[in-house]
């Protein structure tokens, strides 16, 4: 036997060699052509992944659509901060615009003064109550109650108080002007403010005769807010609540108020308020 002969036996028992360093190539990866090397299989197959597919229905594999190298977990991501629902605001005090009250007492064109005392102050009139022109004075007293800085507070709602106390028959005829004065203040929201226009209206409705049936033509105006705070009571259980010796609260004015408009404004009057404020029960009704 030759030396060719033994060399070539030696090799057939030899395991065939790889086709990379790494190993052989996928079945994939090679090609029926004969003649070609590995690596033009590899370029040729690689490119045809790359491109479209030759056919229709044939699917490819894009670039950066496999899974390959993903990662998963079960670890949840933070949720972004979620929007609070908008408040509607309906008991938010709204803005006070600024009183004729206040200017016409500065400029000193009110006729009237404090008096200091040692049991409470009260208001020195320098003209007689029965002399002023209610037109003029009384609108820009109920403008007043607005305030609720001293001392214009306390002369607004003290000055009221004494126009109607001694204003009689001059009374009836300005109740067109008050109600401008008289929504405008209950509009503002403000829980002191509407308590102290509560009081008023309650003393307006009593100082004279017609005065009650002179304000059913104008529920509309003035009501809408009553109906927004007639609910507005502290919930204290069995603690005692000390804002009913002052009648400071506000639902409980409110009914009172209710009662003594309809008690005095005549026969529309229960039918106007039940109208505006669906849960008022009559109290001559029942």
């Amino acid at each position: 036997m030759t030396e060719f002969e033994r060399t070539k036996k030696r090799n057939a028992l030899a395991p065939p060699p790889a086709e990379s360093p790494f190993g052989n190539f996928p079945p994939e990866y090679h090609t029926k052509s004969k003649g070609k090397p590995a690596h033009a299989d590899m370029e040729v197959t690689g490119a045809a992944l790359s491109s479209p597919p030759a056919h229709p229905g044939q699917e490819s594999l894009r670039r950066h659509t496999g899974s390959g190298g993903g990662s998963s977990s079960l670890l949840q991501g933070k949720q972004p901060p979620q929007p609070k629902p908008p408040v509607a605001g309906a008991f938010k005090r709204r803005p006070i615009p600024p009183t004729e009250f206040r200017r016409f007492y500065e400029r000193g064109d009110l006729p009237i003064a404090i008096q200091h005392r040692a049991n409470g102050n009260k208001i020195d009139w320098k003209v007689d109550i029965e002399k002023l022109d209610y037109h003029h004075y009384l609108p820009i007293f109920f403008d007043g109650l607005r305030e609720k800085e001293e001392p214009y507070r306390f002369l607004a709602t003290q000055g009221c108080f004494d126009l109607l106390d001694k204003g009689g028959s001059k009374i009836l005829p300005t109740i067109p002007q008050l109600i401008i004065p008289i929504k405008t203040a209950l509009n503002t929201r403000d829980p002191d403010i509407v308590t102290s226009m509560l009081k008023v209206l309650q003393q307006l409705v009593v100082s004279g005769e017609l005065i009650g049936e002179a304000l059913v033509p104008y529920y509309r105006q003035i009501l809408p807010v009553f109906n927004l705070f007639k609910s507005k009571n502290n919930n204290s259980g069995d603690e005692i609540e000390y804002g009913q010796r002052k009648r400071n609260v506000l639902g409980d004015l409110i009914e009172e108020t209710l009662q003594l408009f309809e008690v005095h404004g005549g026969e529309d009057a229960f039918i106007n308020i039940k109208y505006m404020i669906p849960t008022y029960e009559s109290c001559v009704l029942n």
